[in-house]
C-alpha cells in the first residue's frame, strides 16, 4: 500500500462508498479505493469531510496534518488500534537505565555503520572521490560506542560521526548545487531542504506506525523527552537516514531530477523550499523508492523500505517486552 500526499491547495478530501475523492472547483483530482492507502498526508490549505474522517478511521487510516513546508502540525488517528499491554511495558522499560543506554548504543552504531556503508557503496562506483579521512574519523567514532557508559556521551560521538559523515556527502554530489555542509532550522539551501523533508517524512512514517502499532510515540529511549514530539520515532529513525533520506537526496540531484530551479526561499520565515510542481515530482519518485523490493540483509526475504519500518518496530516491541536483543537495520556490505 502507498501514502497519500494531498498537496493542491484549496482542495478537499471527500468520501463516496469505500473511496477518498479530492476535489477542487468542482473538478476530480484523484479517485482511490481507502484499502489501497496506509497514511493520508495533508499539506497546508487542504479541506477535508468529517465523512472522509469517518472512512479513515473505518480503514484504520491515520491522517497526517503538515504545514506547506512539510512540518507536522498533528495527527488523527483511530483509537481501534492502542496496546495498553505494550504501553505499560514500554513505561517499565524507561526507569531501566541499563535497557535504555543498550538500546541507544544500539541505534547510534547502527547509524554510523550505515552511514559509513553508504560512504563505502558511493566510493566503489566513484573510486575518484576520496573519504579516507572521513572514513577514519567516522569509524574511531564508531568504536568509542561500546565504551561508553552514559547516553549524554553517545550524543557527543553520535554528533562527531555525524560532522564527518556529512563532509564527506557534500564530495558525493555528482552537480553544481551547493553544500555548505548541514545546516537545518531553517534550511539555507536546496540539498539541504531535501535532506530535512526526507528526514520529516520518514518521521512521520515512523511515528504514525508507533501509534498504530500501540506504542507511546512519545516515550523515547535515546533521544530526550520533549512536549510535542514522538521522540522514539526520532529513536528508531536514526538508523534509516543514511539508507533511504540520504540516498534518496543524491539520487535526486545527481540525476539532476530536481535542482535549484525547483525551489524557491521563503521570505518570511526563512529557508528553503520546494515548488508545488517539483514538490509532486518528489512524492512520485518517494513513493517508488520507499516500496521497492529488495532482499532484507537480515531475514534474506523481499522486502521494501516501508516493511523495514515495521520489522524495526517489531524488533522494538519484542525487545520491551521479552527481553530480546535490539537489533537494527544494517545495510548489507
Amino acid at each position: 500500500m502507498a501514502n497519500l500526499y494531498l498537496t493542491e491547495q484549496g482542495s478537499v478530501l471527500r468520501k463516496t462508498g469505500d473511496r477518498l475523492i479530492v476535489e477542487k472547483d468542482g473538478e476530480i483530482l484523484l479517485d482511490v479505493q481507502c484499502h489501497k492507502i496506509d497514511t493520508v498526508l495533508i499539506f497546508g490549505n487542504v479541506q477535508f469531510t468529517t465523512q472522509s474522517v469517518h472512512e479513515l478511521f473505518e480503514h484504520g487510516i491515520e491522517m497526517a496534518i503538515l504545514t506547506r513546508t512539510g512540518k507536522l502540525i498533528g495527527q488523527i488517528t483511530s483509537p481501534a488500534t492502542k496496546n495498553i499491554d505494550l504501553r505499560i511495558s514500554q513505561f517499565n522499560r524507561y526507569g531501566d537505565d541499563g535497557f535504555r543506554l543498550a538500546f541507544a548504543k544500539k541505534i547510534v552504531a547502527g547509524k554510523i555503520k550505515n552511514s559509513l556503508q553508504v560512504m563505502r557503496w558511493f566510493s566503489y562506483n566513484h573510486p575518484d572521490r576520496d573519504f579516507k579521512s572521513e572514513n577514519s574519523a567516522i569509524s574511531a567514532r564508531l568504536r568509542e560506542v561500546d565504551d561508553t557508559a552514559q547516553i549524554e556521551q553517545l550524543f557527543g560521538i553520535e554528533g562527531s560521526a555525524a560532522k564527518s559523515y556529512f563532509e564527506a556527502f557534500g564530495n558525493m554530489l555528482l552537480c553544481a548545487m551547493e553544500f555548505p555542509g548541514r545546516r537545518k532550522h531553517p534550511s539555507t539551501d536546496p540539498v539541504n531542504a531535501l535532506l530535512s523533508f526526507g528526514y520529516t517524512i520518514i518521521f512521520n512514517e515512523i511515528s504514525s506506525l508507533l501509534d498504530g502499532l500501540g506504542f507511546d510515540p512519545y516515550l523515547s529511549y535515546f533521544h530526550s523527552i520533549v512536549y510535542g514530539r514522538a521522540s522514539l520515532a526520532s529513536d528508531l529513525m536514526e538508523e534509516f537516514r543514511a539508507p533511504i533520506a540520504d540516498r534518496f537526496t543524491l539520487y535526486l540531484v545527481n540525476n539532476r531530477i530536481l535542482g535549484d530551479a525547483d525551489f524557491y526561499s521563503n521570505p518570511k520565515g526563512g529557508g528553503v523550499y520546494l515548488k508545488r510542481e517539483p514538490l509532486k515530482r518528489y512524492f512520485k519518485e518517494y513513493e517508488e523508492m520507499i516500496n521497492r523490493e529488495f532482499v532484507h540483509p537480515r531475514t534474506e526475504e523481499n522486502s521494501t523500505w516501508r516493511k523495514c519500518f515495521r520489522i524495526q518496530a517489531e524488533t522494538l516491541a519484542a525487545c520491551i517486552r521479552e527481553g530480546k536483543e535490539y537489533l537494527p537495520f544494517l545495510l548489507s556490505t
